[in-house]
């Protein structure tokens, strides 16, 4: 069931962003008079699920759920039909438009993804607002990696500032520093001292490098809050309540131990737990995706605040919320340009299980516009066979004069198109060597 849940908010939202992004191409082009032979939802090799001819166009929806695409007349695209650039050049096609014409037809799509993106966050903001973690409400401070100890920080300490600044959500600290550049946080020692610590500037690639990348997590005492029913903790007898004393016989005084413990154990784990002042002896193991199926209970260690937003106030929110997302995103993109950022990249498998195995409609929306960003952004990456190697040689054509050939574009086309086969054979590749790893 879980895997359902997931599978159908990832194609409702698969097919949500298409569908609009195809439309951005779609619109300008019937706007500057040029054919549009098909919108596909999803691709159509051999067969079509669904399909209907409306004036010169043919709407459908395909069996590949990969993407989708609208095939202009008189354009070099992933169908690599050439067949009509061998006849007289028409009015109504793509080639005989102006450049700025083109230019505009071929950025409608990601324009889209990005408009899409600032709106669903204003939606979001507006509808449920923000929840967030004030510095000075993780009661018992952070527990700190060994990395980030040689720089001074020590278990316990209350991180109060990021470069200067405090910060709306204390919670955010290893992503800023993975991806803002953070180069100084304040913090308060259990002393009671305060400090200013330095952090190197290449922070981000450190953290990559050696696998750190939740160098701060708030210290929670190891008491379940909850147990997820049919979990492997359920069907070992854990309960609500339960505080972890040892797990294979490693004393654990706080919640991250618990998890580190689960996330590197490879097989049966031995649990003793306090429960109404005696110990009992579990033996539980950890499922497949290196959990046991409970969570932590944070009364009184770390209190989460909310805030509601006007429709107006949620304009410069959502907006903000869009920008760094992209930003964010940009930031990362250099390390898949590592060696182990080639395995760490996903395909369909990976993206479906960023959503939540329970149906939330504020979880979709909000991973719905992180994926029109992140669309948006990958679409406009100057590789033919995507937007932006359309938009690359439509400017070269604008800045020079000179429209390259359509041989040329043609072997361009080909040429990315392998590319992007490539990398969707890694990506999804990766996938499955986790699935079975």
């Amino acid at each position: 069931m879980e895997i359902l849940i997931k599978a159908s908010q990832f194609i409702l939202s698969l097919s949500f962003l298409i569908v609009l992004h195809e439309l951005g191409h779609f619109i300008p082009a019937k706007l500057f008079k040029t054919r549009v032979e098909k919108f596909y939802l999803f691709f159509d090799y051999k067969f079509s699920l669904f399909k209907t001819k409306i004036g010169d166009t043919v709407y459908g929806i395909g069996w590949i759920p990969l993407g989708g695409y609208v095939k202009i007349s008189g354009m070099i695209d992933e169908s690599m039909d050439t067949e009509q650039l061998k006849q007289p050049a028409q009015p109504w096609e793509f080639r005989s438009k102006p450049a700025w014409q083109r230019l505009i037809i071929m950025l409608g799509g990601v324009i889209v993804n990005f408009i899409l993106g600032i709106l669903i966050y204003i939606m979001i903001t507006f509808v449920w607002g923000i929840d967030y973690v004030a510095p000075n409400d993780v009661k018992q401070g952070f527990a700190v990696h060994e990395t980030f100890k040689e720089y001074g920080f020590k278990d316990g300490d209350k991180i109060t500032k990021f470069n200067g600044e405090t910060p709306l959500d204390v919670t955010d600290v290893n992503k800023h520093l993975f991806l803002r550049g953070i180069t100084s946080l304040d913090v308060t020692h259990q002393d009671g001292t305060n400090e200013t610590i330095a952090i190197p500037e290449n922070i981000g690639s450190i953290m990559w490098e050696n696998g750190v990348m939740t160098p701060f997590s708030p210290i929670i005492p190891p008491v379940i809050g909850t147990v997820s029913t049919d979990s492997p903790a359920d069907n070992a007898g854990l309960k609500v309540g339960d505080r972890i004393v040892s797990m294979n016989g490693v004393a654990i005084n706080y919640w991250h131990q618990l998890t580190s413990t689960i996330v590197s154990a490879t097989e049966e784990i031995a649990i003793v737990v306090e429960r109404d002042g005696t110990t009992e002896n579990i033996v539980v193991k950890p499922g497949e995706d290196k959990t046991i199926g409970v969570a932590p209970s944070t009364s009184n260690t770390v209190v989460v605040q909310h805030k509601d937003y006007t429709f107006l106030e949620s304009i410069p929110m959502g907006n903000s919320l869009a920008v760094w997302t992209l930003k964010d995103y940009i930031s990362q993109f250099k390390y898949v340009f590592t060696k182990k950022g080639a395995t760490s990249i996903g395909g369909f498998i990976a993206i479906g299980n960023i959503f939540p195995a329970t149906w939330s409609w504020q979880a979709f929306w909000s991973i719905t516009a992180f994926l029109s960003i992140m669309l948006g952004f990958m679409n406009l990456l100057p590789i033919p066979a995507l937007d932006g190697g359309h938009v690359m040689f439509t400017l070269y054509e604008i800045i020079t004069g000179r429209k390259p050939n359509d041989k040329f574009l043609e072997y361009a086309q080909i040429t990315g198109f392998i590319l992007l086969i490539a990398l969707l054979i890694l990506a999804n590749g990766n996938d499955i060597v986790k699935l079975f790893s």
